[in-house]
Order: structure tokens, then sequence, then C-alpha cells
């Protein structure tokens, strides 16, 4: 068999399992679990209601979707009044878009259907058999994707603050040699957020790649005028993609929106690269002192730019 006819033929087994992933899954039906939406709008609907603001230029991105099909797709949901337009406060040319109430209220069922699909097929399985299924997916996304440069950010689940607080503590204790004490301002900094998180005010991005946590960021409520950016966190092993400036620029994104005039941080000069992507975001050192924290002598920085 020639590298041609080879070739072919692992195509044809490609093909294949695209055909039988498809009937797995149901998306082949004409509308996504006997509603009046297809796939790719169920897609959408979902994008809106767990990032709220998005662009229809971010839809596009995200989703590699064609810019006129998503025009025609959000006309409808706003007919059916589903979503809802402002105008973006960094590029008066685009709108941001935010789902209505009812449009919350016809996207949950949708969801809570879907979830509920997966969860039957995989109860099919073992538990083992289980992870050998979410390890193969994830491979084949790993092959596929842009160089493992792929990831996403999303809303904190049970666990991950526990997660910020152990990863932090070790790493800035491998990379700077930081004590107990350091551990002990993460977990008092994140037990405060999830006491008092007023989600008028403040948000957490979790970022994910592969499957696996490796970023994070938090904005907090300084005053009414003040945001407040705290614990920003990329992982060694995923530093390079451009992560940390995009949890930085979503912080700021969410600020503005919510009317925040001023957003400023705390850091210690050591944290050069941390330092750089703050500089490179447009804030300003305002205030420098030394101090002697977590077992060793620090120069902390206050950072601040106007929003």
């Amino acid at each position: 068999m020639s590298a041609e006819q080879d070739l072919n033929e692992r195509a044809g087994t490609v093909r294949s399992f695209n055909r039988f992933y498809t009937r797995q899954i149901g998306v082949l039906h004409e509308h996504l679990l006997e509603s009046q939406f297809s796939l790719t709008e169920v897609r959408i609907l979902y994008e809106l209601a767990h990032r709220p603001m998005l662009t229809s230029a971010d839809i596009c991105r995200e989703l590699g979707l064609n810019a006129g099909y998503v025009s025609r797709v959000l006309k409808g949901f706003e007919k059916q009044g589903l979503i809802t337009k402002t105008p973006s406060p960094t590029d008066r040319r685009a709108a941001q878009l935010q789902l209505t109430d009812q449009g919350l209220a016809t996207f949950r069922p949708l969801d809570e259907a879907s979830q509920r699909e997966v969860v039957g097929m995989l109860k099919q399985l073992t538990e083992p058999e289980q992870h050998q299924l979410i390890e193969a997916m994830n491979r084949i996304r790993r092959l596929l994707g842009e160089a493992g440069s792929s990831y996403l950010l999303r809303d904190p689940q049970p666990g991950d603050m526990g997660w910020i607080v152990h990863r932090q503590a070790v790493l800035y204790a491998q990379e700077y040699g930081w004590n107990e004490e350091y551990e002990a301002l993460i977990a008092e900094i994140v037990a405060k957020y999830l006491r008092n998180f007023d989600p008028r005010w403040e948000r957490c991005w979790i970022a994910e790649k592969d499957g696996v946590v490796v970023g994070s960021v938090f904005v907090v409520r300084e005053d009414d005028a003040t945001a407040k950016l705290r614990l920003l966190y990329v992982d060694p092993s995923a530093r390079g993609h451009g992560i940390g400036s995009r949890l930085v620029d979503e912080c700021l994104r969410f600020a503005r929106q919510v009317g925040y005039r001023k957003m400023m941080l705390w850091t210690n000069s050591v944290l050069t690269d941390a330092r750089r992507l703050y500089e490179k975001a447009g804030f300003e050192l305002v205030e420098e002192e030394p101090h002697y924290s977590f077992g060793k002598d620090l120069v902390g920085q206050v950072w601040s730019r106007e929003l």
C-alpha cells in the first residue's frame, strides 16, 4: 500500500469515528434536544451564559463561526427577547451582548438536558472506563489543537479555591523561598472572597488548559470607585501562551463594565514577570516600601491605573 493510500485509509477511519460520535451525542437531530434551537445556536447561548458581555467578534473567534451567520443568529435572539446589546466601553463600533432573564430561562433547561444526556452516556461505562474516555478525548484535543496553546477561562468550581491556595504556596516557596506566612495570606484572601463575594462588584477567573487548572486571578471591591486585582497566577507549565495578559485584560474589562474608575494592586519587586504584565496593561508604580514578610526582605509595591 502506498503512503497516499495509507493516509486515505486513516482519513476514512477518522470520518467513520466522526459519524459514530455525532450519532452518539445526537447532534444530527434537526434541533437540539427537541428544542427550537440548532446545536450552533445553543453553543452561542452557552458562551453568552458563561461569559457575559462578549461581542459578536468574540463569538466568531471562540467558536470559529462565520460573522454573517453569527449576525443572523444574534438578530433572531434579539427579536425573541433573549439578549440585550450595549455599546462597548472600549470600542463604540462594537456591542456587548448579555442574556436577558428570558434568555437565561430559555438556556437553563437546554443546558440541564444536555448535561443529563451526557451523564446518562457515561453511566453506561465503569468508572475506570469513564477516565479512559476522558483521557482519550483530552489526547485528541491536544493532538488536533494549536500546538498545546489552547486554553479557556471559566468561573470557579468547587475545589478551585483550595487549588489556588495550594499551587501559589508551592510555587512561591519553590521560586522565591517564601514560607508558610504567604500560604496563610493567600488562604485569608480566598476565604474573605468566598464569605463576602458580591457578584455585582467582584469576579474570579480560572484558566484551564487540557483539562488542568493553570491560572487564576481575582477582582475585589476596594471602594465604590476602586477595584483591586489580587492573586494573579499562571502555572510555570502554561507560561508563554499569553494567559497572564489575558487574565489581566479580563480584570480590566470587568472593572470598566461594572463602573469602577480605578484599579490598583499590591505586589513585590522580585516578581518581575508579573510587574512586566502590569506595566504592559497600563499600570503605574505609585508607591513602594521595604518590608520583611514571608521569611524574606522584600520591597512591596502599589500599582494603579485609571479605567
